[in-house]
């Protein structure tokens, strides 16, 4: 395919990817090919290539005959996902990691005052868009090609069960404990000590993990 064709491509996947895991399509959400080929100006060819990776991703399913559905994203069927997340986030600072540009430290400082407002008046969908824009920038220092392609997978497959939760947890105290983990990452990046990135995101995952996993066991 031509570059311009790529270009296309990854700009259709990433906004689909982005939508669903902001909830815009809600899980069982049926996905016309017809309107979003009319919306991207596209034909369905291609987009079905772009639905076919979301369908590699785990976020959406095909079923023949009847379209192409977003998938559903509940806990008890993803605890294994976050644990291997915990588990590969080490690795992050230590196979082959790549220093981060000035550009993006600063990228994450801008994220650490936007939380400001956030906290003044929280809103869970901004704030599930910032935690995408963080872990971009985390993702950028990861060298290890598939590392970065298994960490990026894991990570959009779980994230919509955040912000499912997100009602039901302490909106405040998840923006603490959101910018104290982009603080104390930027903190490690600045000294230059990459293998403590990759234990800060375990331990921040691993405590998300517990609050959600406690509002489950709450449940009626």
């Amino acid at each position: 395919p031509t570059t311009l064709a790529r270009e296309r491509f990854n700009t259709i996947y990433l906004s689909l990817r982005d939508r669903i895991c902001l909830l815009d399509h809600a899980p069982g959400t049926r996905l016309g090919e017809e309107e979003l080929a009319r919306e991207f100006g596209v034909s369905r060819t291609p987009l079905r290539r772009v639905l076919s990776r979301l369908e590699s991703a785990g976020l959406v399913e095909s079923r023949h005959g009847v379209g192409t559905f977003v998938t559903t994203a509940d806990l008890p069927s993803l605890i294994q996902t976050y644990r291997l997340r915990m588990e590969l986030a080490p690795l992050i600072g230590k196979l082959d990691p790549i220093a981060p540009e000035p550009t993006a430290l600063d990228r994450i400082r801008a994220l650490i005052a936007a939380c400001d407002a956030e906290r003044l008046a929280p809103d869970p969908r901004e704030f599930a868009r910032m935690n995408m824009l963080f872990f971009q920038q985390v993702v950028e220092i990861i060298g290890n090609q598939p590392l970065r392609e298994i960490s990026e997978r894991l990570y959009y497959l779980t994230h919509r069960i955040w912000l499912t939760y997100m009602p039901q947890l302490n909106l405040a105290a998840e923006v603490d404990a959101f910018v104290r983990e982009m603080t104390d990452t930027l903190a490690a990046m600045e000294m230059g000590d990459l293998e403590a990135v990759g234990y800060i995101r375990r331990n921040h995952i691993s405590m998300s993990l517990r609050r959600m996993t406690l509002f489950e066991t709450q449940e009626p």
